[in-house]
């Protein structure tokens, strides 16, 4: 681009006035509702830019509505200046900026989530020369300074380098003017390309009419996505980890706060490889300590192995767990959670259940079996385990029925109690996971082959609820495999379904449930076998 652009940030005070901006035509359709107007500063002083919404608490934005020489000298944290955003109906402020230091991009966290606006999409590669865009933002018109309507234009990709692009608007009109810094500039597909950053602003009020250049100046964003989904990830906060299981091996992602999913990575390339799992399910398992996050896996030649995964997105080597808490044979499922710092496993090896614990230091006990302390219940075919109020809580699914124990926090384990004698019968169960909410133990099973889920809760004074349909929560499914956890005083479940879907939802602290998701486990190729959730701080 050639030297002598101008900034397109913008001076003056907001303006209620409607006009149709230089830039193009206003966006009567809403379709790029995600944009932002943003103005910094005060009342007396006040600069006006663009942005663009792509998390329900975050903005991607130019450093140029916040200093005049981005990439230098600007430092993440709280802004110097006070700074409104408007989104739609609604106003925010922004509580963090983190900038890059290789372009004219910032990314903003709002104080709060927004509402009622669908964030956007970002575009996996950059455009080739001659491609056709849009650029949208609430920079000036030729009379207004700043409009009250967010506005578009055609431009086209001239050229590129590794953190811009060169566009250039497609008729007279069409230009990017003061206060459009920061808007997006998408592609065919409405994903967003780069944001507006200088401009020649042919056509914008202010500019003299012998300016007729309307070529401009975007910052690439289209390689940005894992950045910020990085800096998100980074944020202080309860999430819930995930570890899939698919028949290509084990991989890891995260549920925000917000409600949004990162991208699922490769565990192996990370902690080692195991060569894949078992393929039945409940041969993963994740539990959280802290800001970590411990991942057990059955590999394909039956060996348990251990990583954690580190607050800093770090992971250790798998190790064989084998090796220092004794060999179990036919080992077939996997249930893990902490209690304090210290983790506790539950497997299910030779249809009986075994336990062991690891403690802060990284030490384990041998495998115990369940049963020389809980006493005998037959054959084993599923199991889980959680921590409930410092307990540990077990349930084990023999004979079609489920049956519950509890090691206290001595150590010493209750006897097997048949739950059906308090919840109530049902057909056989095929699957079950447990998660503990403060002092209550929430029990998910899916019976009849999959084809039906119920939900049952045991309070802290050892009383139970009958068992609730799950119908009205997730539909009419059948399901594979269940996760149940705790995250952030809420009960948070997930089911894979036998059409290789994930499905999640959230049991709230008054008891009701949240809308079901289906979840895309981007990132994760093959056949889906399971998906273990857990939460961490």
């Amino acid at each position: 681009m050639a030297a002598g652009l101008a900034a397109a940030i913008g001076t003056g005070l907001l303006s209620s006035n409607t006009a149709t901006a230089a830039i193009g035509a206003p966006d009567t359709a809403g379709v790029f509702a995600h944009t932002a107007q943003i103005t910094v500063g005060d009342q007396t002083d006040a600069r006006g830019c663009s942005g663009t919404l792509v998390a329900a608490q975050w903005l991607l934005t130019s450093q140029s509505c916040f200093t005049t020489t981005p990439g230098t000298g600007m430092v993440a944290g709280k802004p110097q200046e006070p700074v409104k955003v408007t989104l739609g109906s609604q106003e925010y402020t922004i509580a963090e900026v983190v900038p890059r230091t290789d372009r004219d991009v910032l990314l903003a966290r709002l104080d709060r989530s927004a509402t009622g606006v669908t964030p956007a999409r970002i575009a996996g590669a950059a455009p080739g020369a001659g491609t056709a865009l849009t650029a949208a933002g609430f920079g000036r018109t030729k009379t207004v300074w700043v409009p009250d309507k967010v506005h578009t234009a055609a431009f086209t990709t001239t050229s590129s380098t590794a953190t811009t692009l060169a566009i250039e608007g497609g008729q007279t009109g069409d230009a990017i003017c003061q206060g459009d810094a920061g808007g997006p500039v998408t592609n065919a597909a409405g994903e967003v390309v780069a944001l507006a950053s200088r401009s020649w602003q042919a056509g914008c009020l202010g500019i003299p009419s012998t300016e007729t250049r309307r070529n401009a100046e975007a910052a690439r964003v289209d390689d940005l996505r894992q950045w910020i989904m990085d800096v998100r990830v980074a944020q202080p906060g309860w999430r819930a980890q995930a570890i899939a299981q698919t028949s290509t091996g084990v991989y890891q992602g995260i549920r925000l706060a917000d409600g949004t999913w990162t991208d699922f990575t490769d565990v192996q390339t990370k902690a080692g490889n195991i060569g894949g799992t078992l393929s039945s399910a409940s041969a993963v398992t994740a539990a959280g300590i802290n800001q970590d996050t411990h991942v057990l896996a059955i590999d394909s030649q039956g060996k348990l192995r251990h990583s954690i995964r580190r607050a800093d997105g770090s992971w250790t080597a798998f190790g064989d767990v084998g090796a220092v808490a004794g060999v179990l044979g036919n080992l077939r499922q996997v249930s893990a959670v902490s209690i304090g710092h210290d983790l506790h496993v539950v497997a299910l090896a030779d249809n009986k259940v075994f336990h062991t614990r690891r403690d802060a230091a990284g030490n384990w006990t041998r495998f115990g079996d369940v049963s020389g302390a809980a006493g005998p219940i037959g054959a084993v075919t599923s199991v889980a385990t959680a921590s409930v109020g410092g307990q540990l809580q077990t349930v084990a699914v023999t004979g079609g029925k489920p049956y519950h124990t509890v090691r206290n926090t001595t150590g010493q384990w209750t006897g097997w109690g048949d739950m059906t004698k308090a919840v109530g019968v049902t057909g056989p169960v095929s699957s079950v996971s447990i998660a503990g909410v403060g002092t209550d133990a929430h029990v998910v099973i899916a019976t009849d082959n999959g084809t039906k889920q119920f939900h049952t809760l045991r309070s802290g004074n050892g009383s139970w609820t009958v068992y609730g349909n799950l119908s009205g929560v997730w539909g009419t499914v059948t399901t594979k495999s269940l996760s149940a956890a705790h995250v952030d005083g809420e009960l948070q479940l997930a089911a894979v379904t036998a059409d290789g879907k994930v499905l999640h939802t959230t049991r709230h602290a008054a008891g009701t449930w949240a809308p079901t998701a289906t979840v895309t486990l981007t990132g994760a190729p093959g056949t889906l076998v399971g998906l273990s959730i857990t939460g961490t701080l």
